[in-house]
């Protein structure tokens, strides 16, 4: 890669060591330096990933380092996560940002960003990961073909459990939620859009929940939180219905498009094989080969959202999505959730 950014990097934790950090190699970006409140810490990724410099206060990179852009990947402080000031500060020393998720601990701090970049001129993208997996970016592109027709209804499911009523409207135990509620929220946004409104159907057996939903546009989903479920078991399917077609993702990697088709006559079909131009579409990696789409930081969108990101910055342009936009909407998701059950909330 010829042409690459220059970046910092601020979090070097676990997350940030297994995950985003070994992302960089395969993206046009070159890391100048790293920055944790451990200066050791930072040293020692400094020296394992490349970087020139480290520091202990991402104020001195700042001040210090010409940089393109700045990766954040940091914990909670006193329960309260930290992306949103150091993204704030990062806009206003004239550098984009990337950050992990969740972005913030509130709507009003997505706001705050949002102010900042419209003052700034930077941007934030948001590291929503599942947008970026394979089978999501190829179901995606599914759904927007015309025989597929307009996207009705969606379903997600998520190994999660609620807090009940009680604790989620005082926001007790929800930690959990803030953190994960990414994952499954960036997939609705990504398809469907805004939301409007959402209700929950919640059992305290084991913390399980339907949430139903209601997009702006009309459409309607189902986000089924699986507390209780086998560990063991699979953890993850979504599915998206249009007109006649729907597709199908298991597990983030199993990828199935049910093609426009019939069985044929009610009661005078001899067989279930229908025409080969409507039958189902399947995809699935083979991990038999070590080539890159077989390697987990492709399947999990790790790589794909930091080139995304690179490529933004380097065309000096807004995400078209992962912004502060998707952020928002997560995070009213989020708020939504501390409500009551069976009563429909609106979101925003």
């Amino acid at each position: 890669m010829k042409d690459k950014i220059d970046v910092g990097f601020i979090g070097c934790g676990g997350h940030s060591w297994r995950n985003v950090f070994p992302a960089l190699q395969y993206s046009p970006v070159n890391l100048v330096a790293t920055c944790d409140l451990d200066e050791e810490r930072a040293s020692k990724f400094a020296r394992q990933f490349g970087a020139l410099r480290h520091y202990s206060n991402h104020h001195e990179m700042l001040e210090k380092e010409k940089l393109d852009g700045v990766f954040i990947v940091a914990g909670y402080n006193d329960g309260k996560i930290m992306h949103a000031p150091l993204a704030i500060d990062v806009m206003r020393a004239g550098c984009h940002a990337w950050i992990e998720k969740p972005p913030a601990n509130s709507v009003a701090e997505v706001r705050e960003m949002m102010k900042v970049s419209e003052e700034t001129g930077k941007f934030v993208l948001a590291g929503f990961k599942k947008c970026f997996f394979p089978a999501v970016e190829k179901a995606k592109e599914i759904t927007q073909r015309e025989d597929f027709g307009t996207p009705a209804s969606i379903y997600t499911r998520y190994p999660m459990g609620l807090p009940c009523e009680e604790d989620r409207i005082q926001k007790k135990g929800m930690m959990n939620i803030l953190d994960h509620i990414p994952h499954p929220g960036s997939l609705l946004r990504y398809f469907m859009g805004p939301i409007e409104s959402i209700y929950i159907e919640d059992e305290r057996m084991n913390g399980g929940a339907f949430v139903s939903v209601k997009f702006v546009n009309g459409s309607i989903g189902m986000l089924h939180f699986t507390a209780g479920q086998s560990g063991v078991g699979p953890l993850e399917r979504l599915e998206v219905i249009g007109k006649g077609a729907n597709v199908v993702i298991d597990n983030g990697i199993k990828l199935t498009y049910y093609r426009p088709g019939s069985r044929g006559p009610y009661g005078a079909t001899p067989s279930f094989i229908g025409p080969d131009d409507a039958a189902p579409i399947y995809w699935e990696p083979e991990f038999s080969l070590a080539v890159l789409y077989n390697k987990g930081l492709f399947l999990e969108g790790f790589v794909g959202e930091v080139t995304y990101f690179a490529e933004c910055v380097m065309k000096n342009e807004p995400p078209k999505k992962c912004g502060l936009d998707y952020a928002l909407e997560i995070t009213k998701l989020y708020e939504a959730l501390c409500g009551p059950s069976r009563q429909i909330i609106r979101v925003g």
